[in-house]
């Protein structure tokens, strides 16, 4: 059984995956406490693999994104497997402080200050932007790196960041933007 804070359909909001529609598998549960985080941990449902894969079926997106909280405490090779079986393309959004199922096709490390990093592979990193010192992310194994502002209200500090880095993109949580889910 694995604890699901909500299972829904809508648009991608961030990272190199923005626009792209999705079933998003919202895990509670973390292994880290951030200030800015937006997620209620106590609130879900205990569900099966089973009934996972069901409620993702129900939408016509072959994209599923696994969030959290962190999903890399409840994601396993069972799930990971029965999701592929189904013909879905699996993207994982994590902390990166736990290793990810092998067979997960796309993984985004968004890493926090202080955290220790256990995950070996990720194709890109997107970090919410703080004011914290970005360098120390700059030699993870990621093809693509993104920089968020804080809920929206450090834009111009990060867009000034990227201008003088330019191996950064910004990254937008453009679902708060235009009022989706």
């Amino acid at each position: 059984m694995k604890k699901i804070n909500e299972i829904f359909y809508s648009l991608q909001g961030e990272g190199y995956h923005t626009g792209t529609p999705a079933v998003f598998v919202r895990f509670s549960g973390c292994n880290l406490t951030c200030d800015f985080c937006d997620m209620q941990h106590q609130e879900g449902v205990l569900m099966t693999d089973d009934q996972i894969v069901s409620e993702v079926k129900k939408h016509p997106a072959s994209v599923v994104i696994l969030t959290g909280g962190e999903p890399s405490l409840f994601v396993d090779e069972a799930l990971v497997d029965q999701l592929h079986q189904a013909g879905l393309y699996l993207c994982m959004e994590t902390n990166g402080t736990r290793p990810v199922p092998a067979a997960v096709d796309w993984i985004t490390c968004s890493p926090k200050p202080g955290a220790s990093l256990g995950i070996q592979r990720m194709d890109e990193v997107k970090v919410v932007y703080t004011g914290q010192d970005i360098s120390v992310y700059e030699g993870l194994p990621a093809s693509h790196f993104f920089l968020q502002p804080c809920s929206g209200l450090n834009t111009v500090e990060t867009v000034e960041y990227i201008l003088s880095h330019p191996k950064w993109r910004l990254s937008l949580q453009t679902h708060k933007l235009i009022d989706i889910p």
